[in-house]
């Protein structure tokens, strides 16, 4: 056989069969075709053949431009410099950390099409409702043998609905797919044509206008194809036919000498073309594809560039697809649902150790604890008409965040678990009114242990159904929405609970599915399950897990729970001397560094506006910093050290000891990340850790050592507001208040457990106080109005205080933040009736908040007429001018610089 140098693409006529390429031929054409090296002439005659240079060689300096851009802008250790940090091991580890995140990427690369799609694996696992009349269920179980669903729906069958592995419904990577087709109703048909779809959720109410898909199809051909166009969709087999009746027809060669030597291709092309030469005018569009003889065949498709134009400019006929679709109206009708609304189920295994059940791990609705103690997933799908649709959009993003932490259960009065509806009406109103602008939930997360408040997680897709359903949850949301609240959760993400049922332990029966084994894949303290983070399927998992929340249930943020728990193989259990070589050695997780990167990059790129808050008692170096300059991404951190002082204060230190230098120093944080904080002065963690309330603390008996035997509501109220009031205050741009801390609850609050013999007497909160005037309403107005200072005032989004007084012999501290001056007295026996604090600025200073007001239940030591006070050019405390202020004992002053005097 010759070789071939020129060969021809065309759309022969219905009688031509002047002309047939060998089958080695056509292969070679479609083969060089599909690699995409073709040339277009605007013209019908063939060109003069241009060199086409070789991919391989111009796309090479394309990847390096493509790759330096990649690195423009990226210093795996630029926050050191910012910070002032010139640990070499350190910045080592940074770049080391840098290398092994870029490595990751281009793994997951190999999967996924970007980070993103990594992120959206609930889109395909769980249970979803396919248009095609069924349901797929996926689950990622690598040592299973055997993958089944069981449930209501079948009998709990583990042989019904099910995949095996080596067959169909078992990838590479350990997923399975098992597939539930819905059931055709008594005396329905089953659908004409296999590909037929139904408008089930999306635009479930089109699609039952009553035509057919014949007459679709009749008027798609009428309306979307020109005369001629259709003609080898309509009759694909001709050219096949025509070829096989030429070699094997009866008028084809009988023997091996009447095949005749095929011609080249040049020579076969000109004859065609001198055949049809006087053909009439065709709507067909020409295409001729002309070799240019080199070794590597790159060939020139001459045509005609207003057929070109025309051809690339038609577009597929969507809109005839989705007209094909029925409604759900004609899919009642059909079928019944393969998995009704509200049936149980669970996935069934078949594993080395023999068989087992799980929850599966991406079930959105689960009950842990269902009858006879046997948990099972539920299946969530309402019919369209009554699923819960958004009213509100997400609020702005505030420059300063007044949280509100709150958990749904202990929400209510009555010694129960309340629910998410309760928490809509009855708290959010509360919240509102409060000031605050953030809700932050903890416990909303599926979780088996209700005393552990929701932090030992079982089910990370799912809210938990001891306060309602997922559509009660999004109810909750756009409420908050409405109310101009922003809605945090709080997620655990640093381990798991142990559980096996209901949880992820030995998911697929194998010890390493989602955590390490041995030790480390163990708490040391909690009993808990530490995640594999190092594992591409378990980032599929998390980072799928925080959209997750963000896409289904318009989340606004995260506080990623105790994250020394996973970034230390000794999960945080070690004295930290502040030392850089301990942010550095053997006991970091780098892979679960790299886990927060992505998921800060992630969550960033997919919600601008989205806020991630990072709780870590070790402080870890650039927690806060940008990724790209070697930091972990995320907005704010907390500041732990300000409510354990507080709390060491309170229940150790006498009165009038109290170190006004260490109060300011653990108050003020980091000076490089000072706006990065979120501070707080109690919040959940000291009432149900197994400790007292600040309130219990404050309004109790009097000590012994203390200096009087005062009203003991009068000085716990003093001190309370005050400590409040400066912790809010003095730094950072975050501050956060537990659920009835804002009114000083009076009781702690412990979750029912054996030994409790499982009361819920302390899971709830009292907001009957409120009704009555006292004590617990004057510090509600007090802190309504301390609320009012950063809403109306923008304090917290100014810059950092001043701190210009401190005296721990007064115990008095002062410092500016803007054109506001605080001051407070500690003092618990003196007061002072002209106290000079130095001012900056000469003019006028207004009281616009005093802590010692009769109206937030003080003794009004300051009088109306000294609540402004005029400037004395005296130099104090360094500064150019200074106030004589009255300042009553345990009381602070919060003055505004109304008018200034130009001397």
């Amino acid at each position: 056989m010759a070789s071939i140098t020129l060969c021809a693409f065309f759309l022969p006529s219905s009688n031509d069969r002047s002309l047939v390429l060998p089958a080695h031929t056509r292969y070679r054409g479609r083969e060089t075709f599909c690699a995409g090296r073709l040339r277009c002439s605007a013209t019908g005659e063939p060109q003069q053949h241009q060199q086409v240079p070789n991919p391989s060689k111009s796309k090479r300096p394309l990847k390096k431009e493509i790759s330096a851009n990649e690195e423009t802008g990226v210093d795996p250790s630029g926050f050191l410099t910012k910070l002032g940090i010139s640990h070499k091991a350190f910045a080592q580890s940074l770049r080391e950390r840098y290398k092994s995140l870029k490595d990751l990427k281009a793994q997951l690369l190999t999967r996924f099409a970007n980070l993103m799609e990594m992120a959206s694996g609930y889109e395909l696992l769980g249970v979803h409702r396919n248009v095609h009349h069924r349901l797929d269920f996926m689950e990622w179980a690598p040592g299973a043998r055997y993958c089944a669903l069981v449930g209501d729906f079948n009998g709990w069958s583990p042989t019904e609905n099910s995949a095996r592995e080596g067959h169909f419904g078992r990838d590479d990577y350990g997923y399975w797919l098992i597939i539930i087709e819905d059931k055709l109703r008594e005396g329905e048909k089953p659908d004409e044509f296999y590909f037929q779809q139904y408008n089930y959720v999306d635009d479930y109410d089109e699609g039952d206008s009553g035509v057919t898909i014949e007459e679709i199809f009749k008027k798609m051909n009428d309306e979307y194809w020109e005369p001629g166009e259709d003609r080898f969709i309509k009759s694909r087999f001709e050219i096949p036919a025509k070829l096989y009746e030429q070699i094997f027809g009866p008028n084809g060669p009988q023997t091996e000498e009447e095949l005749e030597e095929i011609p080249d291709a040049e020579t076969r092309y000109k004859a065609w073309k001198e055949k049809h030469k006087d053909d009439p005018p065709s709507n067909l569009p020409p295409f001729d594809v002309i070799d240019n003889g080199k070794e590597y065949d790159i060939y020139n498709v001459i045509d005609d560039p207003v057929r070109r134009a025309k051809f690339r400019a038609k577009k597929p006929p969507v809109a005839y697809w989705l007209e094909m679709r029925k409604g759900r109206k004609a899919w009642l009708k059909k079928y019944t649902p393969g998995i009704p609304h509200g049936s149980r189920y669970r996935v069934y295994f078949n594993t080395p150790s023999g068989p087992l059940e799980r929850v599966p791990a991406w079930a959105t609705y689960v009950f842990p604890d269902g009858d006879g103690k046997q948990s099972y997933a539920v299946h969530w799908e309402p019919p369209p008409e009554s699923a819960y649709k958004w009213k509100n959009m997400r609020p702005k993003v505030p420059k300063s965040l007044r949280i509100y932490e709150c958990h749904i259960g202990i929400s209510g009065s009555e010694p129960k678990v309340s629910t998410f509806n309760e928490f809509t009406l009855e708290v959010l109103p509360h919240v509102k009114e409060a000031g605050y602008n953030v809700i932050q939930l903890i416990g909303v997360i599926e979780h088996k242990d209700y005393s552990s408040v929701g932090y030992k997680v079982t089910n990370l897709f799912a809210v938990s159904s001891r306060f309602g359903t997922p559509d009660d949850f999004k109810r909750l949301v756009d409420e908050a929405h409405g109310h101009g609240l922003l809605v945090f959760l709080d997620i655990v993400h640093s381990y798991s609970a142990a559980d096996e049922m209901v949880g992820l332990s030995l998911f697929d029966g194998s010890n390493d599915c989602y955590f390490h084994t041995g030790k480390r894949g163990h708490h040391k303290y909690w009993g808990t399950r530490m995640f594999k983070y190092g594992d591409l399927d378990v980032l599929h998992y998390l980072l799928s897990n925080l959209k997750w929340w963000v896409v289904e249930y318009q989340v606004d943020g995260f506080q990623f729970h105790s994250l020394a728990s996973m970034m230390y193989t000794h999960n945080g259990f070690a004295s930290f001397t502040g030392d850089m070589e301990e942010y550095c050695n053997q006991y970091v997780d780098k892979d679960a560094l790299i886990y927060l990167i992505l998921a800060n990059e992630m969550l960033h790129e997919l919600h601008p506006d989205i806020i991630t808050i990072a709780e870590d008692v070790t402080l870890y170096p650039g927690i806060c910093e940008p990724t790209s300059q070697g930091g972990l991404g995320f907005d704010y951190y907390v500041n732990f050290s300000a409510s354990e002082m507080w709390l060491w204060f309170l229940g150790n230190v006498p009165e009038h000891e109290w170190s006004m230098d260490k109060i300011v120093s653990v108050l003020g944080g980091s000076k490089q990340n000072r706006d990065k904080m979120l501070v707080y002065a109690e919040n959940h963690n000291q009432s149900i850790s197994g400790g007292c309330s600040f309130a219990e603390i404050l309004f109790g008996d009097v000590k012994e050592d203390s200096f009087d035997s005062e009203n003991p509501v009068l000085r716990g109220s003093s001190l309370y507001k005050m400590i409040r009031l400066i912790t809010f205050t003095i730094s950072g741009h975050a501050y956060l208040n537990f659920m009835g801390n804002e009114f000083g609850h009076p009781k702690r609050i412990e979750f029912p457990m054996p030994s409790n013999n499982f009361s819920y007497s302390l899971a709830n909160r009292n907001w009957d106080l409120l009704k009555d005037k006292g004590v617990h309403n004057d510090l509600f107005l007090f802190d309504k109005d301390m609320m009012k200072l950063d809403e109306n005032e923008r304090m917290l989004s100014r810059g950092q205080s001043n701190i210009h007084h401190i005296n721990d012999t007064t115990m008095v501290i002062s410092y500016m933040r803007g054109p506001f001056l605080f001051v407070f007295n500690f003092h618990p026996k003196s007061s002072y009736a002209r106290y000079s604090i130095g001012v900056e600025e000469a003019g006028e200073y207004q009281v616009i908040l005093n802590t010692d007001a009769i109206k937030y239940g003080g003794e009004g030591h300051v009088k109306n007429d000294q609540y402004t006070q005029k400037t004395i050019g005296k130099r104090v405390d360094g500064l150019r001018n200074c106030l004589e202020i009255p300042l009553p004992r345990r009381s602070a002053q919060v003055y505004k610089l109304t008018r200034i005097l130009r001397i």
